[in-house]
């Protein structure tokens, strides 16, 4: 069986979180779906569970960290090139979120936004080179990181 990844993030609104990930792309799994939760789902593998906070502490007692001031993580996508995701912060801007709450990195072989979505939740959007990919760590590692 292939590996599936279920991103779980605590939402205040499911509805417009519902609204916004669809916005950048994502489908609604309707057979993982109810009244608390949605699965958005991104990819063939790839999943976002939006849990109600209610939902959510019904599988942990840790508290729910107020992602518009803090980061627990940094989810990060690729995309095939350059302007693919420049398209996908535009739409998560046009849907609500916030573009950019990290400075954009453009190095020459790799090149990344990000944006928060309503809750805060940040994703980074990223292309590299794929020529760069193929050549291995060793062929940039020599680059400077500090972005163009």
């Amino acid at each position: 069986m292939t590996q599936l990844i279920f991103i779980n993030l605590p939402v205040a609104d499911l509805d417009r979180s519902v609204a916004f990930y669809e916005a950048v792309g994502a489908t609604k799994n309707p057979m993982f779906s109810d009244e608390t939760a949605a699965c958005m789902v991104l990819s063939d593998v790839i999943n976002v569970m939006l849990l109600t906070h209610d939902k959510w502490r019904s599988f942990t007692d840790r508290a729910i960290p107020d992602a518009q001031v803090s980061a627990q993580m940094l989810l990060c996508l690729s995309r095939e090139d350059k302007a693919a995701v420049d398209a996908t912060v535009a739409q998560a801007a046009g849907a609500g979120g916030l573009p950019d709450p990290n400075s954009p990195q453009d190095y020459g072989f790799m090149y990344g936004r990000s944006y928060a979505d309503p809750d805060g939740h940040i994703w980074e959007v990223m292309w590299m080179d794929p020529t760069a990919v193929a050549a291995g760590p060793e062929a940039f590692a020599a680059h400077d990181l500090t972005p163009a």
